[in-house]
């Protein structure tokens, strides 16, 4: 109990500060749009890096030494170019929820940036593949426990977060509140990505 504990409250505490990732759910939480397949696809990358940190980090850095690199600058340019959109999005204005809001993206357009919003940002890996990896080896033979507590963990959060946002959507019902969540997710996504380029 003390290896599924440990892991559900470290993988829970690594991602409830809102990143691209998370600020990304909330958006569509928000919109009632493809919540479920989204939270899906968010829990699902997050067991497959946990349970790659937890059992082959090691293996993989040595056979790889070159995919972090190559996916901090990816991940940058990627960050920065969706922080852009968002910072278009909030100068336009002209957003606010409606019925309608769940259909104005496709699930196709809404899985693919989530996607990559998860598996082009180094900061997702550092988390769960190096960082989780690392205290998982003071588990020793119970580090599958605690790999299964980091993957509940993360579970729970990506669901109450896609889910709940429901909850906010009154604050959400005019067009400022929506120019404001805009205006933070570009800094938020500018932030991230000028940190990647300097510790590049």
């Amino acid at each position: 109990m003390q290896a599924i504990l440990t892991g559900f409250l470290t993988g829970l505490s690594l991602i409830v500060a809102i990143g691209s990732q998370n600020a990304f759910v909330l958006r569509q939480g928000l919109r009632r749009a493809h919540v479920l397949p989204v939270v899906l696809i968010c829990a699902l990358s997050d067991a497959i890096l946990i349970t790659v940190g937890v059992f082959a980090s090691a293996s993989i850095s040595s056979a790889m030494p070159m995919l972090l690199p190559v996916m901090r600058w990816g991940g940058a340019a990627f960050l920065l170019v969706y922080g852009a959109l968002a910072l278009r999005s909030a100068w336009r204005g002209g957003q606010h929820l409606t019925p309608t809001d769940g259909t104005a993206q496709t699930l196709l357009a809404a899985l693919t940036t989530c996607l990559m919003l998860t598996w082009f940002n180094p900061h997702v890996y550092l988390d769960t593949v190096v960082l989780l990896g690392a205290i998982s080896t003071k588990f020793g033979g119970e580090a599958g426990l605690f790999a299964l507590g980091a993957i509940t963990g993360s579970t729970v959060f990506f669901f109450a977060l896609g889910f709940g946002a429901r909850f906010l959507a009154p604050f959400f019902a005019n067009e400022l509140s929506w120019r404001i969540l805009d205006a933070v997710i570009a800094v938020i996504m500018t932030t991230i990505a000028v940190k990647l380029i300097i510790g590049a």
